[in-house]
């Protein structure tokens, strides 16, 4: 599953990030393999909206179709 896909609310963790273009791009973020997100919105046609760290990120839907994620139970 890639990230753009997610639901509010869903829990992630980041599993892969192929391409290294994209992965500078997460790192800038904080994201990296590994790490555990939050699913807060997806606008429709925009960006989805990640909580990680006490603060909230917005992903633009490009680079979040690059980004594979397992949706995890905590």
């Amino acid at each position: 599953m890639t990230l753009d896909k997610c639901t509010r609310g869903q829990k992630l963790k980041i599993t892969s990030i192929p391409d290294d273009v994209v992965r500078a791009q997460a790192i800038r973020f904080g994201i990296a393999e590994g790490t555990i997100i939050t699913c807060e919105e997806v606008v429709p046609a925009g960006p989805v909206v990640l909580g990680m760290f006490k603060q909230q990120i917005a992903i633009g839907r490009q680079l979040a179709k690059s980004i594979a994620v397992q949706p995890i139970n905590l």
